[in-house]
């Protein structure tokens, strides 16, 4: 009670309880996930409804939310009129956040992993043409130190596929650049061999001989391959803004993120004819499933090549 002698109302627990996870997931949607700044605030809108809901529930740890609390919430959102859109992506963003929890050693179980989303048109990935690749490629000033370094990096991006987090822990000593292999350590600490194609080692030891050493004495960098001008290793959002510059460089009008890189790797490989089952291997995909987006992008392309060069077509435009 307050002085008046008045109930003081409870505060919501979800500021104390949840603030910092939800903070953490949006930096991880932002900077990994390469999703615009509009996109992440509608993720946090639809995590603070979720909470909200949680507080009404009188639920006050995440780790208490089990399949029934999800579908009562998908009750309550599609009472509210809520298009099928829009609760796909509720839902969607209750479940990204739930597995970055478990990918961070937060929790241990998926509530919404048994919830079925609304079957609606999946909606491809951004991903550069060839030649936009090559112009972004060709950006920095080779003639510098730190242009050596983003050549060999943005080589060694496209060349590989990595993800950004993988991209940043890379260590000299996970480069077999004789065999043209590179180990990377992905998501639960799962290892796998990548190839790296001759053009990207042959950045990368122009880098590693030239320009890492003068960088090494002034940090910590250790065995990081890919370090700052002060010899400390290259941070995510490092990354991305050296990116974001070179495309902007190329005048490349795309929204354009690490991860684009990695959709532009696949694609451009399954156009070249590889088999989706090596991509899978490379991209370090736990599920076909997940790698199979890039057939639809392929068939896209074949789209495209039978409307702009079959008789038929050609002669029904003229």
């Amino acid at each position: 009670m307050d002085m008046n002698g008045k109930e003081t109302p409870i505060s919501k627990p979800q500021s104390d309880l949840f603030s910092d996870l939800v903070e953490r997931f949006i930096n991880h949607v932002l900077l990994e996930k390469g999703l615009s700044d509009k996109t992440a605030e509608a993720y946090q809108g639809d995590l603070k409804r979720f909470m909200s809901f949680l507080s009404e529930k009188q639920i006050s740890n995440i780790s208490q939310v089990d399949t029934a609390v999800i579908r009562q919430l998908i009750q309550l959102l599609s009472g509210m009129g809520l298009a099928p859109s829009s609760l796909s992506r509720n839902i969607t963003t209750i479940r990204m956040f739930y597995r970055f929890m478990i990918e961070q050693g937060e929790l241990q179980a998926d509530p919404t992993e048994k919830i079925e989303l609304p079957k609606l048109i999946q909606k491809l990935p951004v991903v550069l043409e060839i030649h936009e690749v090559e112009q972004v490629l060709n950006q920095p000033d080779t003639s510098t130190p730190k242009g050596m370094r983003d050549r060999a990096m943005l080589e060694f991006l496209y060349a590989t596929g990595i993800r950004v987090t993988e991209l940043v822990s890379v260590k000299i000593s996970d480069v077999f650049s004789s065999e043209g292999f590179v180990r990377i350590f992905g998501k639960g600490q799962k290892e796998r061999l990548v190839p790296v194609g001759e053009i990207a080692i042959d950045w990368l030891e122009r880098y590693r001989e030239t320009v890492r050493p003068m960088w090494t004495k002034y940090g910590k960098g250790s065995d990081i391959l890919f370090l700052s001008i002060r010899g400390r290793p290259l941070t995510r959002i490092a990354v991305w803004q050296i990116l974001k510059a070179c495309v902007e460089s190329a005048k490349i009008v795309k929204t354009v993120s690490p991860h684009t890189f990695r959709h532009s790797f696949a694609t451009h490989l399954l156009e070249g004819g590889a088999d989706l089952r090596s991509v899978q291997e490379m991209l370090g995909h736990a599920d076909i499933s997940t790698t199979q987006i890039y057939t639809h992008l392929d068939r896209e392309y074949l789209k495209e090549v039978i409307q702009t060069f079959h008789p038929r077509e050609a002669d029904f435009k003229r």
